[in-house]
């Protein structure tokens, strides 16, 4: 089954909507400076709010380690993305304050950009377009993919199919097309969803 991970989620509403809805992983972005940040505090209010079942994901961006560390300690979350400049020294000390498992976020424009995420030492990797641009990339460029990996870069019930069909992700990522007017839709995200199991069922039936 390919999990399904709703970013970008900032209000309480949002996270009744995930809910709802049911996900696999829900993202909150803390690093502050951006349109979604919810901040250390806001991630630690709408975590409680999420169901169990539900993998709350912390976002970070050339954050402090320290900030990292102590969120996953403590539990309010259970997996970390990096989506900045994070080198893989960077990646080494986080591991050893944390075991929370860590996926690394790489921009996709490139075949080089596919090598970098092939031998990245973090448990999972991203493959996006950009930081939030709402648009796919050249998903040819993934054949030379060698892991797990999730997808995101422009997704919605339109196209969500057709990506898992032809790229088998671990994941599929969306954030802003799940957004009317700046703040996410209901009716936008349960489509996604329903689109996520339709291409399940697909490929099950044709195993």
């Amino acid at each position: 089954m390919t999990g399904i991970k709703f970013c970008g989620l900032r209000r309480k509403e949002d996270v009744y909507y995930v809910n709802e809805i049911g996900a696999d992983y829900a993202g909150f972005i803390v690093t502050r400076g951006f349109s979604r940040s919810v901040g250390v505090d806001g991630i630690r209010i709408l975590t409680k709010l999420l169901r169990k079942d539900i993998r709350p994901v912390g976002v970070f961006v050339d954050e402090s380690i320290d900030i990292i560390a102590q969120l996953a300690n403590e539990g309010t979350i259970s997996m970390i993305q990096l989506h900045g400049s994070e080198s893989e020294g960077y990646i080494r000390e986080l591991r050893s304050m944390t075991p929370v498992p860590i996926i690394h976020s790489f921009t996709i424009s490139s075949e080089e950009d596919v090598k970098a995420a092939n031998s990245s030492s973090a448990d999972y990797v991203l493959l996006d377009s950009g930081k939030g641009t709402g648009k796919t990339f050249d998903w040819t460029l993934l054949s030379g993919i060698n892991r797990e990996f999730f997808l995101a870069g422009g997704l919605d019930a339109g196209n969500v199919e057709e990506a898992i069909r032809k790229l088998h992700p671990k994941a599929v990522d969306t954030s802003s097309r799940m957004e009317t007017d700046g703040c996410k839709d209901y009716n936008k995200m349960s489509a996604f969803a329903r689109s996520v199991r339709t291409a399940d069922a697909v490929r099950e039936d044709e195993q």
